[in-house]
């Protein structure tokens, strides 16, 4: 039987809150945590978005919060403006019966208003690193003298961002004897050495494999050729009944690009990344809550603190670097009980990532061919016709209908002039032209041309394994060349970039294959010929794969140096 809040000895007030919200049984984190923070324990969780973590480390604060007590006794740090606000409203809607002050505070707000509510005296405080490193060291404003309560929440989202060293530096402004949590979804060494320097003897809860994504989502993939990647998604979103869809991509770049694709196609799309202002992304994701636009395309970071409960679709656009990214992601849909779809597009080089995130899930990924041009015309054509059956049935056309019957008066058929307005009608088909696409290939056909194109049976059983100076270099297509300029690829299926660093540079061909697939996340045994000359060097790489090479996010390195691709 299932454990309930009132048997974790919640005082009265939490279980009227947690009533008045619906919430009857504690999520399994909040099983395991909330006992463990009422008994003063440090505590370390892996957690993922919607496990209910905020609950787990809220409901002990408010349990033990001392009323009248000077100073503030808890603080939660959160990596994004969004996040804070969201804990911040969650603890409120929490601790409504109880009588304490919080505040949310970050960047982009009014210090005025900040030392206001500071000097006026807060119990709990939800903010972001590098503000409150500004009230505290600059403002001299924040006093954390007297915290009894630290939470570190989604610790690994702040050393991706790089928070960690500002982390330290408030840690080290607070009593030895608060007591700490610290919540994140992957436990890398920095978050470890963290934790065993400021936190006193933590118990760890885990999180299963198996629990880390929600039974009720749907996950599928299709294999796709990187130039033909918008074109499969507009096709994939024409085919599915989405109610509102969360798009990531990698870059701030792309995101705009594929928001303004997306938008010139007609579909109610809106992007949310770094470069909007605090007041604009908030009135972006109360217009997705509200259904005003039904797609939102965002990065990794600007996503982070969305709670949005029901968003029926997830589409990887990128794949992300990490699984656990991926993790991140689809666990944004699929809530409350409710299904959820979470879409991959994948090109055929990189589906042993495929493979790499159902190990960490636990959970099987579909392939799913991309909708033909055929089956859109029809489901758009299926569209239209049960649209047409609504307003027949609702029979509120009189306007229109004294229209038609004038126009047949006339003369004019009534078929014809059925089928010119049918016409004039479907104005969305013609703003969403179904574009032509190539037929992705997988990787073992990749690997099957590559074998073809190798000359080296060693290279081809290992590419970074530098056997170059053994093969004579006539035969070598990793030769150094002082024929010619190199600018024309020389074989069929391979586009030849320049690099700007030469023989003079020290610059070697093991060198270049193993920094490209390293950087790029590509095959070293798909990189073709290598022309080295003395100020710069030429590189083949499939057709395939070089919008990869050239992402805006890559920046090759080699000999720690980084060197500038381009198209040759």
């Amino acid at each position: 039987m299932s454990q309930t809040f009132s048997q974790l000895g919640l005082r009265p007030e939490l279980l009227s809150a947690l009533q008045d919200l619906s919430h009857e049984t504690p999520t399994p984190i909040q099983t395991d945590i909330i006992p463990l923070m009422l008994d003063g324990k440090d505590v370390i969780a892996q957690s993922q978005t919607g496990s209910g973590k905020t609950g787990g480390f809220a409901l002990p604060i408010l349990e033990n919060l001392l009323p009248g007590k000077n100073g503030i006794q808890a603080l939660i740090l959160t990596p994004t403006r969004e996040l804070a606000i969201q804990v911040s409203k969650a603890i409120d809607e929490y601790g409504k019966y109880i009588n304490y002050r919080s505040m949310a505070i970050y960047g982009g707000q009014s210090y005025s208003e900040q030392f206001r509510n500071l000097r006026n005296g807060l119990d709990i405080v939800v903010g972001t690193p590098g503000r409150l490193i500004d009230l505290i060291e600059k403002k001299n404003a924040l006093d954390l003298s007297n915290l009894r309560y630290l939470v570190l929440d989604e610790a690994d989202e702040m050393l991706s961002m790089g928070f960690v060293d500002d982390i330290e530096r408030i840690l080290q402004q607070t009593p030895s004897t608060r007591q700490t949590a610290l919540f994140s979804a992957t436990l890398p060494q920095p978050i470890r050495n963290l934790a065993q320097k400021y936190l006193n003897d933590p118990q760890s809860i885990t999180i299963k494999s198996k629990e880390l994504t929600v039974d009720t989502i749907e996950q599928r993939y299709y294999v796709v050729d990187e130039r033909n990647k918008l074109a499969a998604l507009t096709r994939i979103i024409e085919m599915e009944d989405i109610n509102s869809a969360l798009i990531f991509a990698r870059t701030r770049a792309s995101s705009r690009e594929l928001a303004n694709e997306l938008v010139q196609r007609n579909f109610p799309t809106e992007v949310l990344n770094g470069d909007l202002s605090q007041d604009a992304r908030m009135q972006i994701l109360d217009s997705f809550r509200d259904k005003k636009i039904s797609i939102l395309v965002a990065t990794d970071v600007a996503a982070r603190g969305i709670d949005i409960d029901d968003i029926s679709h997830v589409f990887n656009y990128d794949l992300p670097d990490q699984s656990e990214v991926y993790v991140h992601r689809i666990g944004r849909t699929g809530r409350a009980g409710r299904s959820g779809t979470a879409i991959t597009l994948v090109p055929g080089s990189k589906l042993y990532r495929i493979k790499r995130i159902e190990g960490l899930t636990r959970s099987p990924m579909v392939e799913h061919e991309i909708p033909s041009k055929e089956e859109i015309i029809q489901r758009r054509q299926n569209a239209f016709e049960e649209k047409i059956q609504v307003w027949l049935n609702r029979g509120r056309c009189r306007e229109e209908r004294v229209i038609v019957d004038k126009l047949v008066a006339e003369g004019i058929d009534p078929a014809e002039l059925a089928a010119v307005m049918m016409k004039m009608a479907r104005t969305d088909d013609n703003k969403r032209p179904i574009q032509e696409l190539k037929k992705a290939r997988h990787t073992t056909e990749l690997r099957k041309e590559t074998r073809k194109r190798s000359r080296s049976k060693d290279r081809e059983s290992n590419p970074y394994e530098n056997k170059f100076k053994d093969e004579p270099k006539q035969n070598n297509k990793y030769a150094h060349d002082n024929a010619g300029s190199g600018r024309e690829s020389q074989e069929p299926g391979m586009t030849r970039l320049r690099l700007n660093r030469g023989r003079k540079h020290g610059i070697k061909p093991g060198e270049i294959v193993s920094s490209i697939a390293h950087f790029a996340s590509i095959p070293g045994n798909s990189i073709g010929k290598i022309v080295i000359n003395d100020k710069s060097t030429f590189v083949d790489v499939p057709d395939q794969l070089v919008s990869q090479v050239l992402e805006d996010d890559f920046q090759l390195k080699i000999h720690k140096n980084d060197v500038e691709i381009r198209r040759a």
